[in-house]
């Protein structure tokens, strides 16, 4: 591992210097091939390659095969690897404004959440500009459902169930609710329901299907409480050694990327909810007690946020509300 390392690091610092007249990179991210996010950097790839006429050529290396989900952010920051994904809101220890997309119900619908990132891009490529990073671009996954065992009406019926958690929001919205949250990566849902370790989860209806949810789940509960995003980024060092007219393939490429990708998002919503109907799932809307529960925690969390993120969240949920 540490050979492959250092070959990748070497490469990398080689291709940098030489201008990229020829460049292969070696791209992370954190999702099986499957899944859409996955497929769409498959074609900003193939973009890419085309455009450059093969001077930059992209290998996704998917689920995870290359560098663990919480290790590719540092892996591109630390020249190891060129490019790469993440969910945006596996950041938030870092700024706040990463989680500003997994505050429950600020943004519940696909306008609002676009609303929202034209909002806060400005600030995310701040802050990832002053790591040494480059945002190519984000796209959302669809809007965040109740995956549980059995029907809920009462949210005091949520309470003492174990929650499978994927960033800070979503442990911070169980411990409201009473549940008792456990940090679960998507490829890791199968094996932590199977041995107990969670027994529900709030999740994109895609992750749902992905992991087969109707093996340990039986009601997914459409709350749509916020759709988080994941993000493409690159090494600002590599990013600027790139000849102009590459530089310019890759921004083009981001941008149908982005454009793309919401739209396969959107679709993805409605596909994936019928296919975990259809695999048996009861699918419901929430009760109005539970939909009144989670309202008032949404406000909660984003007063909280705003306690953490200062005047630089304040400016992005202002010009989010165009205040």
């Amino acid at each position: 591992m540490k050979l492959r390392l250092a070959m990748a690091s070497a490469a990398l610092a080689l291709t940098a210097s030489s201008g990229f007249a020829q460049s292969d990179w070696d791209m992370p991210t954190p999702y099986a091939d499957s899944v859409f996010h996955t497929q769409n950097i498959t074609r900003f790839a193939d973009e890419v390659r085309e455009a450059t006429d093969g001077s930059i050529n992209i290998t996704v290396h998917s689920a995870g095969s290359l560098f663990a989900h919480g290790q590719i952010k540092d892996s591109v920051r630390r020249g190891l690897v060129p490019i790469g994904e993440i969910l945006m809101s596996q950041l938030v220890n870092e700024d706040p404004v990463f989680g500003v997309d997994s505050i429950p119900f600020l943004a519940a619908s696909y306008d609002d959440a676009e609303a929202l990132w034209e909002a806060s891009r400005p600030r995310v490529e701040e802050v990832l500009e002053a790591q040494g990073l480059t945002l190519l671009y984000a796209v959302p996954w669809p809007g965040q459902s109740l995956f549980l065992r059995q029907p809920v009406e009462d949210p005091a019926e949520l309470q003492g169930i174990s929650f499978r958690a994927y960033n800070n929001a979503t442990e911070r919205m169980a411990e409201l609710l009473g549940m008792i949250p456990t940090q679960v990566e998507a490829g890791d849902i199968p094996t932590a329901f199977s041995t107990g370790r969670v027994a529900s989860m709030i999740t994109s209806p895609s992750t749902g299907v992905s992991s087969q949810a109707w093996d340990y789940t039986s009601h997914y509960i459409d709350t749509q409480a916020w759709l988080p995003k994941n993000m493409v980024f690159i090494n600002s060092s590599v990013y600027t050694g790139l000849s102009d007219g590459e530089r310019d393939a890759l921004r083009t490429a981001a941008e149908a990327a982005e454009q793309r990708g919401w739209e396969m998002s959107q679709l993805e919503t409605d596909t994936q909810i019928a296919a975990l109907e259809e695999a048996g799932m009861v699918v419901s809307q929430p009760s109005e007690a539970l939909a009144a529960r989670l309202s008032d925690i949404g406000e909660t969390m984003v007063t909280e946020w705003l306690a953490e993120a200062g005047e630089e969240g304040q400016a992005v949920i202002d010009a989010f509300r165009g205040e």
